[in-house]
């Protein structure tokens, strides 16, 4: 055990603090996320300023040190309630208290804290205590009780730092707080994290299952604001919403209202790709009889005769696979004249391919991708050994590893294009589906390269693939990260769902700065021309100009009852519209439509 780093004059001092209420209070504001309205004030302990004790966390550990922490934190509830009162706030005042001390106010009817409150004209109704969980609570039960106790003299509850190891959902269901504290952690750098998104919505939707308000502590940025109002957590608390002050604001600041105020919905963090761990070579397996190293090749042939679809059989040494036996290749050889009569009773071995690949049945089927890529295709044609802890599990075939593999490369392509590493198809319209259940205004742009097709033919795939990365830069340059949702639906087509409010000015500057830039990408001589010849889509010569962009547009009012594949049709007309229009932008306007899919009316834009 650590010897303390103190003596008995800091706990004298603890002990004079004590007697003479020497102790001080910042308040820290908790605002409402549907309002900006201040709902209440936690209250943070600090000693006396210029001494050892003026930290909360040197004045707790002395009092343990000296057996005195029901006593620091008794003291500490009262002068919280009795300075609170002095500031003439309004709101709840939030008191941090261990399961011990709230136990003993408990079996004091309320006691002295409700008399302070009262007495200093403050309703106990306004009183939150949070349960910090220093220490585990041993009877659950028992506290729920003694909770209940509390409740009937006006009090209320708060779980505190919910998430960070300490606090769980057992004291969540038992003890049914009036409001759970989400931890600091779990906020800082939200934005940017998917894990914590999810963590966060999910217990967000637990709250709201049990009727339980969130508060989510430590929010420092507007982004942090923005998201944690865009899940539906009701409370937020942390700098950027006012520091802890002796003396706070009745509001709260200027930059949290305004984050709270805007009417954009915050960018979310994507989900990187991952291989899925239950996804494994196993389900690419065919069971499939293997035969002896020492078996005749004869043996082998009556055995591809009564298995009709094996595409191949493992030559064991005791359960372990040592060799491949292709079933065309070895059934040509054995169909040759007189190799019956000479190869006939002789090892299969001989003709077994010594160095198969072997896979285990648990690796992940994204693991053999690099089967593909590799330069020895043999794999694919004469297909693989699965085994089990090294002992033969059965066969798999190329054609099924390419087949489960590509069902999985187009999916992935669906989250996330591998090109752009852009969002693709699913996260577009989710981003779509959470503009619309919001009721948020919103603009989708629908981004397409003109003649395209016909510059892939003349260039070839490569420079094909640079245009497109282009188109990506340019998009990315001009959309605003904040707010502006950037997706790759597929080849040369870009999805914008566009917050910014100057969004048809951010659309006019990626129209003239690609155009610009895709010049680059031509030959001299097409450049002269203004052109380049290629063949048109029947395979015919054909003059095309040179590789712009074009970008259909579709306004979505705030309210507006659509749903996603009406908003992306609507769109995809647009875009049909501005690559027949001499300026290559077009927009829509819609008037509200039902949830039928139903296609909004269609206006080109000169």
């Amino acid at each position: 055990m650590r010897a303390p780093s103190f003596g008995l004059p800091s706990i004298l001092r603890l002990e004079q603090i004590l007697s003479r209420r020497k102790l001080r209070f910042v308040f820290q504001a908790i605002a409402d996320c549907g309002d900006g309205r201040v709902f209440g004030y936690e209250a943070l302990m600090r000693g006396p300023d210029g001494t050892d004790l003026a930290s909360p966390e040197r004045l707790l550990e002395v009092a343990r040190y000296a057996g005195m922490s029901m006593t620091l934190e008794s003291v500490a509830c009262e002068e919280a309630v009795r300075q609170f009162a002095a500031l003439g706030l309004g709101g709840n005042v939030f008191i941090n208290l261990s399961a011990p001390t709230l136990g003993a106010f408990a079996d004091a009817q309320g006691g002295s804290l409700v008399k302070t409150a009262l007495r200093h004209g403050i309703a106990p109704e306004r009183i939150f205590l949070e349960l910090t969980e220093h220490e585990r609570v041993p009877d659950v039960a028992l506290f729920a009780a003694q909770m209940e106790v509390l409740r009937g003299q006006g009090l209320k509850l708060a779980i505190d730092d919910f998430g960070d190891g300490r606090s769980s959902l057992r004291l969540w269901s038992e003890l049914r707080p009036e409001v759970v504290k989400m931890d600091a952690y779990f906020a800082k750098g939200l934005n940017k994290s998917h894990r914590k998104l999810a963590i966060l919505r999910h217990t967000q939707e637990l709250a709201d299952l049990l009727d339980t308000p969130l508060v989510v502590e430590g929010i420092e940025t507007p982004e942090e604001l923005r998201l944690i109002r865009d899940l539906g957590c009701r409370f937020a608390q942390g700098y950027l919403l006012g520091r802890p002050s002796e003396a706070p604001d009745d509001r709260i600041s200027i930059a949290a209202l305004d984050a709270l105020a805007a009417p954009s919905l915050e960018l979310q963090p994507q989900r990187p790709q991952r291989a899925s761990l239950i996804e494994t070579v196993e389900s690419l397996c065919v069971t499939t009889p293997a035969v002896r190293a020492g078996d005749t090749c004869e043996h082998v042939l009556q055995l591809f005769g009564r298995l009709d679809e094996a595409h191949a059989v493992a030559v064991l040494e005791g359960e372990r696979p040592i060799g491949l036996i292709n079933r065309q290749r070895f059934i040509d050889r054995m169909s040759k004249p007189f190799h019956v009569d000479l190869f006939g009773r002789r090892p299969c071995a001989l003709f077994m391919d010594s160095n198969p690949l072997r896979v285990d049945r648990y690796s992940s089927i994204e693991s053999l991708t690099t089967v593909m890529l590799g330069e020895n295709q043999r794999y694919l044609t004469d297909g693989f050994i699965v085994t089990d802890r090294g002992g033969y599990f059965g066969l798999g075939t190329g054609e099924r590893l390419v087949r489960a593999v590509t069902e999985r490369r187009i999916e992935a392509a669906r989250l996330a294009n591998p090109l752009t590493c852009l969002p693709g198809n699913v996260p577009i319209t989710d981003h779509i589906r959470r503009l619309l259940d919001a009721r948020a205004p919103f603009n989708a742009a629908y981004f397409d390269l003109n003649n395209f097709k016909p510059y892939n033919d003349l260039y070839g795939y490569w420079r094909g693939d640079e245009m497109i990365k282009l188109a990506s830069a340019v998009l990315v340059r001009h959309c605003d990260s904040r707010c502006d949702f950037l997706g790759h639906v597929g080849g040369d087509d870009f999805v914008v769902l566009f917050q910014s409010r100057d969004w048809e000015m951010r659309c006019r500057r990626i129209l003239d700065e690609f155009d610009r830039r895709a010049r680059d990408l031509f030959d001299l001589a097409e450049l002269e021309r203004n052109g380049f010849m290629s063949e048109d889509r029947r395979g015919f010569a054909a003059f095309f100009p040179l590789t712009s962009i074009s970008v259909g547009v579709v306004s979505v009012p705030a309210g507006c009852d659509a749903t996603p594949e009406a908003v992306a049709s609507c769109a995809a007309e647009a875009k049909k519209a501005a690559k027949r229009s001499g300026d290559h932008f077009a927009a829509t306007s819609q008037p509200e439509t039902g949830r039928s899919g139903r296609r909004f009316e269609h206006a080109a834009v000169a």
